[in-house]
């Protein structure tokens, strides 16, 4: 039996912004787990807001556990709070902002299993900063 306590796990900024700690990762454990998907925990402050990022071949379920936010899907948004699931298909540029007072909350389960080869963050600044130069000439 694998029993995890989310009280002992190590909290660490990732790619797009958001503080995460791995809760189980198939690659990741002590001992042999079989399952396919990821699970992590997530945090994101009050007033932050992700980094556009998206995976290229696994899909997404963030479920909201405290908090509020909206959710940005390639052209679609969804207001996000507690007991709330969303699908993020693969391939799709997403981001989520913290509207509230608190943290927003939630768990990110990722099939198949988070790859560190697999997510694209968008680098919004690059392309601001290339648009700029393309204008300047």
């Amino acid at each position: 039996m694998l029993v995890k306590d989310i009280r002992e796990c190590s909290y660490f900024t990732a790619g797009d912004g958001s503080i995460l700690c791995e809760l189980l990762h198939p690659l990741r454990e002590k001992e042999e787990i079989s399952l396919h998907c990821s699970i992590a925990h997530a945090r994101l402050p009050a007033g932050k807001s992700t980094v556009p990022h998206k995976l290229k071949e696994s899909a997404e379920v963030y479920y909201f556990l405290e908090g509020e936010g909206t959710l940005h899907i390639n052209q679609e948004s969804a207001e996000v709070k507690p007991g709330k699931a969303v699908f993020v298909p693969p391939g799709a540029v997403q981001y989520l902002k913290n509207t509230g007072d608190g943290d927003l909350l939630f768990l990110c389960i990722v099939d198949p299993m988070w790859r560190e080869d697999d997510e694209e963050v968008i680098n919004q600044c690059r392309t601001r900063r290339d648009s700029f130069a393309e204008r300047s000439q």
